[in-house]
């Protein structure tokens, strides 16, 4: 699996009227389930920060909190220094776009994007220089009179984003705007989404349940899960460097291998050592996370060195996936390693016949270690 991290070299505009976002002790119950459970959350200004988690996490529970569309039993929102928790949603200045887009069927393009300018008494003039611009933003430059019917996905979509900032909000919320789009269009529509961001220079809250987009598309991510924040961080920093094993587990493939700890200290797999040290001493139970594009097939059977770990197991199957493919391997203790890799004509893995021994290297710079669950 390919994912593309953003330069962080590409920050987004500076712009001026962005606001930042400050959460703090955020609570919501419904029943006896705690949606967001004290949540604490600051979003700088001009950030592109996704909300990720599973479904039933809290994500979209938090986003409509932003929004206003639900009221927290406890805690405050921030926008700049204004505290906005009793600010009904219409008078908080933000830009939504829904996962439905929900547009109005019986207005054209022009029409659904001017709606917000016309609600806030804009001038006609003023008004239609607005949609043009915003027309012209999100690649829509003459299609302002089509009826929404007359739309593809990727273009509906489009409507929907510039109907959320023609307005020029200081804030824009997404709540998974792509889900209903096809893969290749979805994976387009993220770089564009991005790249739209980066004009605007607004502050962005971003819902997703797909890791991949939220890889794509972040300066920073928020992992949530049972409503509490797993971990806040760069997309690059998340991925190497989970804080437990539900991030871990959450983003990307992997496989968790629990190590065995030594009186001296070290940390082990089998008879390969992994860590000559544990990171933490007062932990006593540490998983290796091992990334299946990280793994590389051994043209020789090699010990573990300075470089890198070696482990040895039997060919259990090979998947074609077509730009990629993945092998399965047996160690000998039965635990089942994906090992990723290209499928191009010097790609030597799909070549193997099942059930054949062979040596898979993990370099030590690609080792992750983290706490196994109750050891924090």
């Amino acid at each position: 699996m390919l994912f593309l991290f953003v330069d962080q070299e590409d920050a987004p505009m500076n712009n001026p009227t962005a606001l930042p976002i400050s959460i703090r002790g955020l609570t919501k119950k419904y029943g006896d389930l705690n949606a967001l459970n004290s949540v604490d959350l600051e979003i700088k200004s001009s950030e592109f920060l996704t909300l990720l988690g599973p479904s039933g996490s809290g994500k979209t529970t938090l986003l409509m909190a932003i929004a206003g569309f639900n009221r927290p039993d406890a805690g405050s929102i921030k926008f700049g220094d204004a505290e906005m928790v009793l600010t009904p949603p219409h008078k908080r200045d933000v830009g939504m776009v829904f996962q439905s887009y929900a547009l109005f069927p019986h207005m054209t393009v022009s029409e659904n994007i001017g709606f917000p300018l016309k609600l806030r008494g804009l001038a006609a003039k003023e008004a239609r220089g607005r949609v043009d611009e915003a027309l012209a933003t999100v690649q829509l430059s003459g299609l302002g009179d089509r009826a929404i019917d007359q739309l593809s996905g990727g273009q509906r979509q489009r409507v929907a984003l510039a109907r959320a900032f023609v307005f020029r909000p200081r804030i824009l919320l997404m709540d998974e705007p792509l889900s209903a789009l096809d893969k290749k269009l979805r994976e387009h529509m993220q770089i564009e989404l991005k790249q739209i961001h980066r004009q605007l220079g607004v502050t962005t809250v971003y819902v997703t349940h797909d890791q991949r987009e939220a890889l794509t598309m972040s300066d920073r991510i928020a992992v949530i899960n049972h409503g509490e924040l797993a971990q806040v961080d760069t997309p690059e920093a998340i991925y190497n460097r989970p804080k437990d094993q539900f991030v871990a587990d959450f983003i990307g493939e992997s496989t968790m291998l629990s190590l065995t700890r030594g009186g001296d200290g070290r940390l082990s797999f089998g008879s390969e050592i992994i860590s000559s040290s544990s990171p933490n001493p007062s932990v006593s139970k540490w998983s290796l996370v091992v990334r299946p594009e990280r793994l590389h097939l051994l043209e020789r059977d090699v010990n573990t060195s300075e470089k890198q770990v070696v482990f040895r197991g039997h060919v259990k199957e090979y998947v074609f996936q077509g730009e990629t493919g993945f092998a399965l391997i047996a160690l000998n203790d039965m635990t089942i390693l994906s090992v990723r890799f290209g499928t191009g004509a010097r790609s030597r893995i799909r070549l193997l016949e099942l059930g054949a021994l062979v040596s898979i290297g993990l370099m030590r710079e690609d080792i992750i270690l983290i706490p196994e669950e109750g050891q924090m």
